[in-house]
């Protein structure tokens, strides 16, 4: 048996936990929807169904949050300790079942086993990483001032909504929870409807760990009925959310009347500007690694390559290349690197757009079409464009997909004019060898991170988040915790000051 079908059998056996209906996880109890109704989650490789799923709307939210509210005052009262325990605890039953994630992983996003294996265990790591950090989360600073000490502190905000993407859905879910509930917040999740499995595998194992029943809660559903109750209502303190630019747009409108906080990941066009003295091999990896990896489903992808001119055409020969070499096939083939696209839905749109990039003017230098892949699934094969500009749609606006759009530039100006013309802001991925020119570049570049000769390599202390339309707030270290706290200050008198007299 060769090692895809040994990993096909081992999926199967871990989807049988599917069968039946999928139900809610609300106050620790399995709960069909109020109102009975279900939906289908399809597999990408052979859109086949893989489980049926229980649709929540408001009333289940409604009872999500009333659950998420009674269990916050145990929780946010929990000594820190305890809470790290719990979540250590949790991380190590990620670790014991990262086979069994991965897998239901794979077959429920498209994504390749070469990446979802360290996905799982990456999500280990956020649970241990603000564990370690929950003893302290309260902890402020004493501020003096002339006859005064100012003591700060932090405390929970509250039952908080979170709400996730389908592109790597668990280990996205941990970086957005884990730190919430090291805070002591209790939560209301919301997974995408695409791809919902891997949420119901992390609330049955954080239960399992330790978690008191009702500080987290799991409601599947659409945005327009149960995202919209959960961003309405006002029980949820709180709102973080990953996705679109747009979707952040109306979540921010339907919190309003409730002044929900909300902290936004959003879209990304991110450039990739490689100049002339860079190292071209590692650039050219970087570059592909960046686009191509995750399915180009990645709100990091280094969608737009900016190329010195004088370069130009070798580099992007290189990267196309690269492209063409690239495996495309079954997610649980050890050996693939670009599986199927997560719904036909999205593949519609990624086609549509690589048609877009040819309508407007723009080259194929490799891929450009739907690719023919086991199952027949949404398989689109790994896509170069070359002679574009920055004004065309294929590089302003975020496809999601692996398509790499690739323009030339004359010198550092317009370089920097280039990477800057999008209405997005999240990441940058800068190569040179001009020490001075990469802090005089990066301090003019309109992202809320950049990367120097790197491609995305993550460090948890640091903080994670985009300007312009690709959000709000930052995840990563202490940043985490700004949002999942409200910061209290007491002011104490440390002599008798003059207090004005009035009326007498």
């Amino acid at each position: 048996m060769s090692k895809l079908a040994e990993n096909i059998e081992k999926a199967k056996a871990y989807l049988k936990q599917f069968e039946g209906v999928v139900m809610n996880r609300i106050g620790g109890e399995d709960v069909p929807a109020a109102d009975g109704s279900t939906f289908e989650t399809i597999s990408p490789v052979d859109l086949k169904t893989l489980a049926t799923i229980a649709r929540g709307k408001g009333e289940d939210i409604d009872r999500a949050a009333k659950a998420a509210k009674s269990a916050f005052p145990a929780w946010a009262a929990m000594p820190g300790e305890e809470r790290k325990k719990i979540l250590h605890k949790v991380a190590d039953a990620i670790v014991a079942r990262a086979e069994e994630i991965a897998f239901v992983e794979c077959m429920d996003t498209g994504q390749s086993l070469k990446f979802m294996a360290k996905a799982a265990l990456r999500g280990a790591e956020n649970f241990r990483f603000f564990a370690d950090r929950a003893p302290e989360a309260r902890d402020g600073k004493a501020i003096r001032a002339p006859g005064q000490v100012n003591i700060t502190s932090r405390g929970p905000i509250g039952p908080v909504g979170v709400i996730t993407p389908w592109n790597t859905p668990f280990m996205l879910s941990t970086w957005k929870i884990a730190p919430a509930l090291a805070a002591g917040c209790t939560i209301v999740h919301k997974p995408a409807e695409f791809s919902p499995l891997t949420a119901r595998l992390l609330v049955e194992i954080a239960e399992d760990a330790g978690l008191p029943k009702g500080v987290w809660n799991l409601v599947n559903g659409m945005g327009e009925d149960a995202g919209r109750a959960l961003t309405e209502h006002p029980l949820i303190k709180a709102i973080g959310f990953v996705g679109e630019s747009r979707t952040g747009s109306m979540i921010m409108k339907q919190g309003a009347d409730t002044l929900k906080r909300v902290h936004f990941e959003l879209g990304g066009k991110n450039p990739c500007i490689v100049f002339a003295d860079a190292d071209l091999e590692r650039a050219a990896d970087a570059a592909v690694f960046m686009i191509y990896s995750l399915n180009g489903e990645r709100c990091t992808s280094s969608s737009r390559l900016l190329v010195e001119e004088t370069i130009y055409d070798k580099f992007t020969a290189m990267v196309a290349e690269r492209a063409k070499r690239i495996k495309v096939g079954h997610p649980l083939d050890p050996e693939t690197v670009v599986g199927p696209l997560v719904h036909p839905v999205h593949e519609k749109k990624v086609l549509e757009y690589i048609g877009i990039g040819q309508s407007e003017g723009a080259t194929i230098a490799a891929g450009g079409a739907k690719f023919d892949g086991p199952g027949g699934g949404c398989y689109v094969s790994p896509t170069l464009f070359t002679g574009a500009n920055n004004k065309m749609r294929i590089a302003q606006e975020e496809i999601f997909g692996p398509v790499l759009t690739a323009i030339p530039f004359k010198d550092e100006d317009e370089a920097l004019a280039l990477a800057n013309d999008v209405q997005y802001g999240l990441t940058g991925y800068l190569w040179t060898s001009d020490v001075t020119r990469s802090f005089r570049f990066t301090e003019h570049l309109e992202a809320g991170m950049i990367w120097v000769n790197s491609e995305n390599v993550r460090h948890l202390p640091t903080p994670f988040g985009g300007v312009k339309n690709s959000g709000i707030g930052r995840d990563g270290g202490d940043w985490s915790f700004d949002f999942y706290m409200e910061t209290k200050n007491v002011a104490f008198a440390t002599s008798a000051h003059h207090i004005l007299k009035l009326g007498g």
